[in-house]
């Protein structure tokens, strides 16, 4: 599985990787805990590179706080 770690726009362009970073972390501790194994994880900071919602007010930046889950088969 591929964590992809996102921020909203605020906070330096460093300071939204590490959060985001942080973030998607979380998550993979959450999913480790569920039984995941750490090695079938994959963690991706873009900070707020790749928002999700265009716009500049607590709507948009809510739904750019956020790690979006992709499973990539392996051969």
């Amino acid at each position: 599985m591929v964590l992809e770690g996102h921020a909203d726009e605020r906070g330096s362009p460093e300071y939204n990787v590490a959060l985001s970073e942080r973030r998607a972390k979380s998550v993979a501790r959450m999913l480790e805990m569920e039984g995941v194994f750490p090695e079938q994880l994959e963690i991706i900071s873009y900070g707020e590179m790749k928002p999700s919602e265009e716009g500049h007010d607590q709507a948009a930046w809510q739904l750019n706080r956020r790690v979006e889950i992709t499973y990539q088969a392996r051969s």
